[in-house]
Parts: C-alpha cells; sequence; structure tokens
C-alpha cells in the first residue's frame, strides 16, 4: 500500500526538488506532479540534494482525477475556510487517520499550487481537509515545509501503528467513485431531479454525503445497479 504526496499546479521547480527531499527524509517515495509549470528542472533536481532518487521516479499527469485513480482515501492540504463545512483534522490526528485508511488501500495527501492552493473543485475529491496550525499573522508555509511536517507526523503515527485487520471488502477507488458520481449525476439530470443550467451546489453536497459513507466496491456496484434500475424503467415510460 501506498502513502502518495500529490502536487497541483506547482510553479517553482526548486519546490518539487525540496518536496523530493523531505518526502525522503521521512521515508516516503511515492510523488505524482499534476502540470507542473516546469519538470524536470534543473533546480528541482538541486534542491533535492540526495532525493533525486525520487524525483526520477515521480509521475507526472495532466488531472488531479489522473493522479487520484488509484486511491481510496484522500487528504486535501487547506489553509483556508470553505463555503460548505468540511471534516478538517490537524497534521497529527490526520495522520493517524491516513494510516488506518492505509492498510486497506493507496491514500494521497494533495498540495495545491503555492499561491492560491486547492480550488473547490479539487476539494471536492478529497475525503478530508488537512490544516496547519500556524501564527495567524504570518500563516503562510513553503510547500516543502509543510509535506515535511507531514511526513514527519505519519513517520511518528506508523511507528506506534497497532495492528488491525484488513477490511474484507477494499474500499471504493478514487476512479470508482468518480465512475459513479458521473453516472448519478446523468440519472439525475435524466430524472428531471437536477437542472443542468442551475444546479447549484447539488452534486457538490451529495459528493460529501458519500464521502462520508466510505464505501466499499460493493456497495458503489449495488448503487450503480439501482441508477442502471432506474434508467431502464425511465426507457420502459
Amino acid at each position: 500500500m501506498s502513502i502518495r504526496i500529490v502536487l497541483v499546479g506547482t510553479t517553482h521547480p526548486g519546490n518539487i526538488g525540496a518536496v523530493a527531499r523531505a518526502m525522503k527524509n521521512m521515508g516516503f517515495s511515492d510523488l505524482v506532479l499534476v502540470n507542473p509549470r516546469h519538470f524536470p528542472h534543473e533546480d528541482a533536481s538541486a534542491r533535492a540534494s540526495g532525493a533525486e532518487d525520487v524525483l526520477e521516479v515521480a509521475k507526472v499527469v495532466d488531472t488531479l482525477e489522473a493522479a487520484l485513480a488509484d486511491c481510496h482515501f484522500v487528504v486535501g492540504a487547506s489553509a483556508r475556510a470553505r463555503s460548505i463545512e468540511w471534516p478538517t483534522l490537524s497534521p497529527r490526528v490526520c495522520a493517524e487517520t491516513i494510516v488506518r485508511e492505509n492498510a486497506t488501500g493507496n491514500v494521497a495527501v494533495v498540495m495545491g499550487p503555492e499561491k492560491c492552493g486547492l480550488s473547490n473543485e479539487q476539494i471536492d475529491r478529497c475525503h478530508i481537509l488537512l490544516t496547519i496550525p500556524t501564527n495567524p499573522t504570518f500563516s503562510s508555509l513553503n510547500i516543502a515545509m509543510a509535506v515535511q511536517l507531514i511526513c514527519y507526523e505519519l513517520r511518528l503515527a506508523m511507528v506506534k501503528k497497532p495492528e488491525s485487520e484488513s477490511e474484507k471488502v477494499p474500499l471504493a477507488t478514487g476512479q470508482e467513485m468518480e465512475h459513479f458520481y458521473k453516472h448519478l449525476e446523468a440519472t439525475l439530470i435524466n430524472t428531471g431531479f437536477l437542472d443542468p443550467n442551475n444546479p447549484r451546489t447539488l452534486m457538490r453536497r451529495l459528493r460529501r454525503l458519500f464521502v462520508r459513507a466510505k464505501m466499499d466496491q460493493n456497495e458503489v456496484n449495488i448503487l450503480r445497479g439501482i441508477l442502471k434500475a432506474f434508467e431502464r424503467q425511465a426507457e420502459k415510460d
């Protein structure tokens, strides 16, 4: 199982190298980059300073969906308050949660661009948010510092990780959940429940509902079967 660090839209290649170094310090190597502005780059290699092997195996993808396709639990790092209430944990509590979830599948921690952080649409793909408590009058953290702190807490949590049995049925992956959300949205539109011209925040709220449910693969298949049954009935009518 993997604990993955995902960097979205990183603008400075030196930050990518510094993140790789922070990860290797704490024993992590699964790094995925979503649309980095410059990579590979000599500044990234220079800042990695001994962690070039992490950069060499780092994956570069075009979308956050691709970065999270095989992950069943996703944590978004965010310093901003959100208009819709989101489960938010401190680094230490979040690290313990991540380690527990990692027992049953891949887990990702997602970091947004340096200047603006994650968008609401990107947060939609996360199960919980992680917020680092900082000085409110000087709260800006370099992305590599934030990753170092998170990876340190993860290492502490792994050291004291209790033995536990794995779930009999794996939790649904990010890709499986995205297929379900698209199926659900299409069905809601076809039945007239969702107006595509005025969707408001319906799908975002439904995502939050199903995120809290932490569905396994069987449950997702059942719900998609129900949606298909609705579709067949609508065709008969």
